[in-house]
């Protein structure tokens, strides 16, 4: 009876999914109706599954690389508001457009930078969609191509650091790992921190958007009519090549600038990923300002050479006050980094009052509020009906199933890699972050299975979630800007060959496992 009430748990959660019923009321609601059919039926104990509630909610409000997830989203909204996105774009349209396939590399490139500042799908398709998509269908490309090219590249977002995603699975793939090495026996378990996971995906996003680019360069070969060159001659009208460069260099500079503080940071051990997210947000902040009004940028400036001089001296100072004798050296750093706090203080507030002025930050705020939200919302609701799921046996069941499978780990593997796959096409990478890595993680570590690997591996392969018809998001944000001469049809065509790119890239990290695990290696030790 119990492994029935789990299974149709599972199928009436994606049952109710596919009718678009919102997901967090969806997994919450499932878990109490089928808890209470276990307690009717004599095969679930609601006192000791609910009454673990309370301490699920309580560990979710405490946790402080939780406190990362809004940090990110507050610094991707902004920049998307303050149009960093539509001016590297533009530029990188124009540096280039003379190459055949030049516009297909250009969203390419756009959206691997994209990725790395903000880390927010649904506004980098939407963005480049409306940019890029009317200048590349004006230049004669292929629309299947040019769907495709966006789409790929919007959902970048999944697997470059820094992404919700990766903050997300760092939680649920730690927790999973110290779960299952104190039920092995270990009682002073090793940790694994969204860090590792962001210096582990960086390899492999790296590795995917030279495979984006490759194909859009085959492609261009293979089939010049498809992809072709934009006219020289109309971008020399516009401006001149110096002019081009320096347009490049002003686009590109702030935001590069702004990855490197926030990854930086990270991977020099200087902050941690919720630090970092902090870094971030200040830093999209004063970016926003800057752009609002360059002509008196200097304060801007001032409050930015300010943040990144602090974080210098936060890794090679100590700048604790609570001791009991402190040195006159760190005396004078301490001093030195409350100017240096006062600075990026008006900076800020400088930039406050610009992105208020000009209406950007009540959107900036409700668009935070509402992503975050949901993520929470969601995760309560996964709380219990993961609760209830164990409740009801089901992690022994799927133990059960996956250790009998033929080929041990690598069976294993593949069966769950191969599950999340077909769940892609209707389920969002949060429900999949949050219902099913809970329950097959623990299995596959007591393979032996390395957890910053893994975790890469299922980023990875919930990338493929927004890509994957009939219902990935990017397809659907594309189809909302898309203009009305370009059929759904095309743009699901579109992004077959990049989901087949996706899943070559997939093979490829699973067996070389070094790209994912060398770097975390190197950088933490």
């Amino acid at each position: 009876m119990k492994e029935a009430l789990d299974i149709l748990m599972f199928i009436t959660v994606c049952a109710v999914l596919l009718t678009g019923f919102p997901v967090a009321f969806t997994l919450a609601g499932t878990a109490l109706i089928f808890g209470m059919l276990g307690l009717v039926f004599g095969v679930f104990d609601p006192t000791t599954f609910f009454g673990a509630m309370p301490q699920r909610i309580f560990g979710v409000m405490t946790n402080e690389v939780l406190i990362a997830v809004p940090l990110f989203v507050f610094m991707g909204v902004m920049l998307e508001r303050s149009k960093v996105a539509e001016e590297l774009l533009e530029n990188m349209g124009r540096l280039f457009g003379t190459l055949r396939g030049g516009l297909g590399i250009s969203v390419s490139v756009v959206g691997m930078l994209l990725a790395a500042s903000t880390g927010i799908v649904g506004a980098t398709v939407v963005t480049m969609g409306l940019l890029s998509l009317p200048t590349m269908l004006r230049n004669g490309y292929d629309p299947k191509l040019a769907c495709g090219s966006i789409c790929a590249a919007g959902t970048l977002g999944q697997i470059i650091p820094p992404s919700i995603v990766l903050v997300l699975l760092g939680d649920v793939v730690s927790n999973a790992y110290q779960e299952t090495q104190l039920s092995m026996g270990n009682f002073s378990p090793q940790t694994v921190s969204v860090g590792d996971l962001f210096a582990g995906a960086l390899l492999p996003g790296l590795m995917l958007v030279g495979f984006y680019v490759t194909y859009q360069l085959v492609k261009a070969l293979i089939d010049p009519a498809s992809s072709p060159a934009l006219p020289y001659d109309e971008r020399r009208r516009e401006m001149s090549q110096g002019q081009i460069v320096s347009q490049v260099m002003h686009a590109l500079i702030p935001p590069v600038v702004l990855i490197v503080a926030v990854l930086g940071s990270i991977l020099a051990g200087i902050a941690s990923p919720t630090e970092a997210a902090g870094v971030g947000a200040v830093g999209a902040l004063m970016l926003a300002g800057l752009r609002l009004d360059e002509k008196h940028g200097w304060s801007i400036y001032l409050s930015g050479l300010c943040l990144v001089a602090l974080l210098v001296l936060t890794g090679y100072a100590d700048l604790r006050v609570m001791r009991d004798e402190i040195p006159t050296d760190d005396l004078l750093l301490i001093g030195l980094a409350i100017l240096l706090t006062l600075g990026i203080a008006y900076g800020m507030i400088v930039s406050l009052m610009r992105v208020w002025r000009a209406n950007v930050l009540r959107d900036v705020m409700q668009g935070t509020t509402q992503v975050s939200a949901m993520v929470f919302t969601i995760l309560i609701g996964a709380a219990l009906f993961s609760l209830v799921f164990r409740g009801l046996g089901g992690e022994e069941m799927v133990h059960e199933f996956l250790t009998g499978m033929p080929g041990g780990q690598w069976g294993a593997i593949v069966i769950v890699m191969i599950v999340m796959f077909i769940m892609g096409f209707f389920l969002d990478f949060i429900e999949i972050t949050f219902v099913v890595v809970p329950i097959v993680a623990p299995v596959l570590f007591t393979f032996g299975v390395d957890p910053v690997w893994l975790g890469v591996l299922i980023a990875m392969n919930l990338q493929t979630s927004f890509l994957t018809p009939p219902f990935g998001f990017a397809l659907f944000y594309l189809r909302g800007v898309a203009p009305p001469e370009i059929q759904t049809m095309q743009i699901y065509r579109g992004v077959v060959p990049f989901v087949l790119i996706q899943i070559v890239a997939l093979f490829i990290l699973s067996v070389f496992p070094e790209l994912a695990t060398w770097f975390p290696t190197v950088v933490f030790g």
